[in-house]
């Protein structure tokens, strides 16, 4: 974990703050999964071993999911069994879409987060597990029964939680529903997810201001896709009505293929990077082996 304390600290927006944890989560999966032409697994290894080295609070490393629907992952399982964790501070995190992806994730003790997209569109839970909210409510629930047994942590992603492009019914209140059902069944963590890159200051304040203070036991993070020009106002947005959870990927590689502007992307890394420094925080993080990731992205990616 990325903890930076700070005490009588006072920002470039001006507030004091007297304790704050930042929380980086890179996300290669992302970067990685809608890509045709399949990445060699040692490449893959490669990149994320030097992610590893970082220090990011986490790494959303692959997924298990089928191959069928996910070709680009096929070979998470291979991948993980590579991994140098020795000397990292940073703890991995799977994508699962199902009970029996969930079983196979959490029999792994590398693991410690699964991650599970629930979205507030109808169209877009079917398109991207196959199931309604409903079936994938009542899915949700019993990877969470399998978390607390295996001792994982699931991660709820609240996809297309800014909109979506299906005209299918979204509003604030809406995304507030889906977190109190959440919370039912005891999700801890739970990230808005602007699948399309729809999210605007607005409407990421007015969420963020109100599920913190209400939920104070949950952790929200933010998984927000944008184009070049828009990040910094999404992530200022986020960061000042309380977020501190922030889903990154080297360069902004990735990102939804339901979006139609072709510059939306992952939230980069390195803007995130910069955000948070030239506000006065310390991430703690490894400056020669950033630069030396940012540097492989280019060629895993290109």
């Amino acid at each position: 974990m990325n903890l930076i304390c700070i005490f009588g600290k006072t920002t470039s927006h001006g507030f004091t703050m007297k304790e704050n944890s930042i929380k980086i989560i890179e996300c290669p999966r992302d970067a990685m999964q809608g890509l045709k032409e399949f990445i060699p697994t040692q490449t893959k290894i490669d990149y994320i071993n030097q992610l590893l080295k970082v220090g990011f609070d986490t790494i959303d490393f692959g997924s298990f999911v089928s191959p069928k629907a996910i070709p680009q992952m096929a070979d998470t399982a291979e991948v993980l069994a590579n991994l140098d964790l020795n000397g990292t501070h940073s703890k991995l995190l799977a994508i699962i879409a199902n009970v029996r992806g969930a079983e196979e994730a959490a029999a792994h003790a590398e693991i410690e987060y699964l991650g599970f997209p629930l979205s507030v569109s109808e169209t877009f839970q079917q398109r991207n597990t196959n199931k309604s909210i409903a079936e994938a409510m009542d899915q949700l629930a019993q990877i969470q029964d399998i978390c607390q047994k295996q001792n994982k942590t699931l991660v709820t992603y609240i996809s297309m939680g800014f909109g979506n492009p299906y005209n299918d019914p979204w509003d604030a209140e809406t995304v507030i529903s889906f977190v109190k059902e959440l919370d039912q069944l005891g999700v801890k963590i739970i990230s808005l997810s602007d699948t399309i890159g729809v999210s605007n200051p607005e409407n990421i304040t007015y969420l963020f201001n109100k599920l913190i203070p209400a939920f104070k036991h949950i952790e929200f993070g933010a998984h927000l896709h944008t184009t070049p020009t828009t990040w910094h106002e999404k992530v200022d947005a986020a960061f000042m009505a309380g977020c501190r959870r922030f889903d990154g990927a080297m360069r902004g590689y990735g990102g939804c293929p339901m979006a139609k502007d072709e510059l939306v992307g992952n939230m980069a890394t390195e803007n995130l990077v910069g955000y948070f420094e030239n506000n006065g925080l310390n991430l703690e993080l490894d400056k020669g082996a950033f630069s030396a990731a940012l540097a492989a992205s280019t060629s895993v990616f290109s």
